[in-house]
C-alpha cells in the first residue's frame, strides 16, 4: 500500500510540476546592527537573527499585502510553528546587512518562507527557514486548505 501511494505522489508531482517554476516572490530588507543586539566582544547575538526574520516577513507582508494585519482582517493568526537557523559568519556592531525573504510556495494551509542574510561585504552570514501555519483566531482551529483570500492572493502572484 506505502508503494502505491509513492507512486500516486510522485505522478502528482510530476502532473503538477508546472509549481516548482512559477516565479518566487522575494524582499530585500536592509537592517543596520545596533548596539543592543550585540555581545561584549560586538558580535551579534544568536537569538537577533530570529528578530532579522520577522524584520524579513514583515517587510514581505507590506511589500505584498499580505502581513498579520490582513490575515487578521480575516479572521486568522498565522503563528511560527518552526524555525530554523545556520550560522556562517558573525555580523557585527553598525554593518548594514540584509536580509533576502523568500516565499516558498505550498499547497498547504502555512508560509515558509526562506532566509538569507548577508553582511555589509556580501557575505552569506546566515541562512534559514521558517514555517507558520493558519489559525482561525475565534475557534483556534488550523486550517487544512488554503483560504479563498490566500489562493486569490497566490493566483494574482503568479503563484498557482
Amino acid at each position: 500500500m506505502f508503494l502505491e501511494f509513492s507512486r500516486d505522489y510522485s505522478g502528482y508531482l510530476q502532473r503538477n510540476s508546472k509549481l516548482m517554476t512559477k516565479p518566487t516572490l522575494s524582499v530585500f530588507t536592509e537592517i543596520t546592527v545596533r548596539f543592543h543586539e550585540v555581545d561584549s566582544l560586538g558580535i551579534v547575538w544568536h537569538g537577533h537573527y530570529l528578530r532579522y526574520f520577522e524584520d524579513g516577513r514583515e517587510a514581505f507582508g507590506k511589500k505584498y499585502q499580505v502581513g498579520y494585519a490582513d490575515f487578521a482582517e480575516r479572521g486568522y493568526a498565522v503563528p511560527v510553528v518552526h524555525v530554523h537557523c545556520s550560522y556562517k559568519h558573525p555580523l557585527r556592531y553598525g554593518e548594514n546587512i540584509k536580509v533576502i525573504t523568500t516565499l516558498v510556495n505550498s499547497l498547504s494551509a502555512k508560509l515558509i518562507f526562506d532566509y538569507q542574510i548577508l553582511n555589509s561585504e556580501g557575505r552569506l552570514a546566515a541562512t534559514g527557514q521558517t514555517t507558520q501555519v493558519l489559525v482561525e483566531k475565534d475557534t483556534n482551529l488550523l486550517c487544512l486548505v488554503l483560504p479563498e483570500f490566500l489562493v486569490q492572493w497566490k493566483m494574482k502572484h503568479g503563484l498557482m
